[in-house]
């Protein structure tokens, strides 16, 4: 009987580490709220964003390819990053694509106190103000990971929190993978995850070139089918 006992303990107890996994991890959990996932359903309207920047040279390169196709995007940026980088945040801005915060050192927020979360959104907000001369006004957590005491650090802060309904994963696959991938999950008002960037890493240890390769290809679909790039800010409420 007690081992009957211990093993249903032990099912239960995975059930609910998947479960809490899930709450805190997907980004269709409802768990953490409020937060952005997807835009209005209406119209075929969707916006691009990439996180981990700024990282050289795949963020000048994925600037030059939303230049020739004049596709707004949102970029979401590590504050270490942009200290190494300040010419490329700045570029960001000044070819109109807006920032946001994506934590100083790309900090899994999991197990993380209120003080060491909020000390990494300050941080880099300070650093983004210091170079591009404003503070953003949208966070996304690295891998998507949320933690008590986040939702209400950006309530405090004015910001809102950041997800995505639709991405490349282009941290596993290659070129034509990421853009299936994309595709695949193509609605309207979706958000779409992609990365410039990987990490804090140094450049070295960065290789965004498939996302590069596939960025184009992603475009002219997207737009084939008859879809709209905007601004992730129209996806945020207006108050």
């Amino acid at each position: 009987m007690l081992l009957i006992a211990l093993a249903s303990l032990a099912v239960v107890g995975l059930v609910f580490g998947l479960w809490f996994w899930w709450a805190c991890t997907v980004p269709t959990s409802k768990f953490f709220r409020p937060a952005l996932i997807r835009g209005p359903q209406e119209g075929k309207r969707i916006a691009l964003t990439f996180d981990d920047g700024p990282a050289s040279p795949f963020t000048e390169q994925t600037l030059a390819i939303l230049r020739a196709h004049e596709v707004p995007a949102t970029f979401f940026l590590c504050g270490k990053n942009v200290e190494a980088n300040p010419d490329l945040a700045r570029r960001i801005v000044a070819e109109g694509h807006a920032v946001g915060n994506h934590t100083y050192s790309h900090l899994l927020l999991y197990f993380q106190s209120r003080p060491r979360i909020a000390a990494e959104i300050d941080r880099t907000q300070e650093v983004i103000e210091k170079v591009v001369g404003y503070r953003p006004k949208i966070f996304r957590p690295p891998y998507g990971a949320r933690w008590f005491g986040l939702v209400p650090t950006l309530r405090e802060r004015g910001m809102h929190l950041v997800l995505w309904s639709a991405t490349g994963y282009d941290w596993k696959k290659d070129a034509p993978g990421i853009v299936a991938a994309t595709l695949q999950e193509l609605k309207p008002g979706v958000v779409i995850l992609l990365h410039d960037g990987r990490e804090t890493r140094p450049a070295g240890q960065v290789d965004r070139s498939f996302t590069v390769q596939a960025l184009p290809a992603i475009i002219a679909a997207v737009r084939g089918r008859g879809y709209q790039f905007v601004p992730l800010q129209d996806f945020l409420p207006s108050t």
